[in-house]
């Protein structure tokens, strides 16, 4: 289903939110987050994306971004990390992970076998400090609220290390 949330400034910071179809759980070891890993790495640096919060879930992410490319640059790294996350799953003979793709991909997706992600990534503008910290919060207490930790900086595959001043697994951005 497409929502009516839409990039409307392109100077704009926007949280996004993109889910793994019908919410399957992908994201489960270290070779599948890689996958997410390494195409916001590539993102930053080859295509200019600003990343200043970020977490990695089992089954959908979330993150603060912007760049004036911001949806061709979501396109493609959705496009990019399904195709990755088909090949590493039939590489690992995971059935049931290729069953669950092919059995919810959307009858209009006629280009592929497959589904991986979710349509739209509901692209919600940052407009003030306020929403800022809100947003950042609600995206470093994810796993917190799921039970995966229970302090935001355990969780690796989020940016509430990088607010600490440690390192994370992938650099962000400032603000400034």
């Amino acid at each position: 289903m497409r929502t009516s949330y839409k990039i409307y400034e392109k100077e704009g910071i926007y949280f996004i939110t993109s889910s793994i179809i019908e919410n399957i759980p992908i994201f489960l070891n270290e070779t599948m987050f890689n996958i997410l890993k390494e195409s916001f790495k590539f993102c930053r640096k080859e295509k200019g994306l600003k990343l200043y919060a970020y977490v990695i879930m089992d089954n959908h992410f979330h993150s603060i971004v912007s760049n004036e490319n911001l949806i061709s640059i979501i396109r493609d790294m959705k496009r990019f990390t399904a195709k990755r996350i088909i090949e590493t799953i039939k590489l690992m003979k995971s059935s049931w992970l290729i069953n669950q793709i092919e059995y919810w991909k959307k009858e209009h997706k006629r280009d592929s076998q497959f589904q991986v992600w979710q349509e739209g990534y509901h692209p919600q503008q940052i407009l003030n400090e306020e929403m800022l910290l809100q947003k950042i919060e609600y995206i470093h207490y994810n796993p917190v609220k799921r039970g995966f930790v229970e302090k935001p900086e355990d969780w690796k595959y989020s940016s509430a290390r990088n607010f600490m001043g440690d390192s994370s697994i992938i650099e962000i951005d400032t603000f400034y």
